[in-house]
């Protein structure tokens, strides 16, 4: 037994630099696709949808007081620009902790159940389809994701780890 865990923590030795440098870009990757296709996708369209409409008083305050053409323009670009600079590992935590802003603001306007009335009830919105019941399971993953990159940076595969390089370590 000995053994196996002196071969367990030469593995783990060898692996850990490694990890410095991928552990965190999948996630940056994942979310930077995720909310840059989300963002083009709202950057397509042609004036404020209906359904943004709708839903902008279910949206958290200060949100919910904000023009929808305001809100609009905000999420789209929030969404384009973050989706970019996580792609590049650029101001990550800045990013990161705007998208989790956003995604709570979303799950509040969009994602969250109109009624539940057990915990039962808002457990069952705990899905990718509404079947009236909401569907806040993927906004909840996504915020599950951005935290570690709010906490961690961008790694060191990243434009930030090279900023905080040539400045000196003062770039965080």
């Amino acid at each position: 037994m000995k053994k196996f865990f002196g071969m367990w923590d030469s593995f783990v030795n060898a692996i850990q630099p490694a990890g410095e440098w991928i552990a965190i870009f999948p996630i940056r990757l994942l979310m930077a696709y995720e909310f840059g296709k989300a963002g083009f996708g709202k950057y397509g369209v042609d004036g404020v949808p209906k359904w943004f409409r709708n839903t902008q008083d279910d949206f958290l305050f200060p949100f919910s007081v904000i023009p929808p053409e305001i809100s609009w323009f905000m999420v789209t670009w929030t969404e384009v620009i973050g989706g970019i600079c996580l792609f590049f590992g650029l101001f990550t935590r800045f990013w990161a902790f705007s998208l989790i802003i956003l995604t709570i603001v979303a799950i509040s306007g969009v994602h969250w159940p109109d009624d539940w009335n057990s915990l039962a009830e808002l457990w069952k919105g705990y899905t990718v389809t509404n079947k009236g019941f909401g569907n806040y399971r993927i906004p909840l993953l996504f915020i599950a994701m951005l935290i570690p990159l709010v906490f961690a940076g961008g790694g060191k595969f990243s434009l930030d780890h090279v900023l905080r390089g040539r400045l000196g370590g003062r770039f965080r």
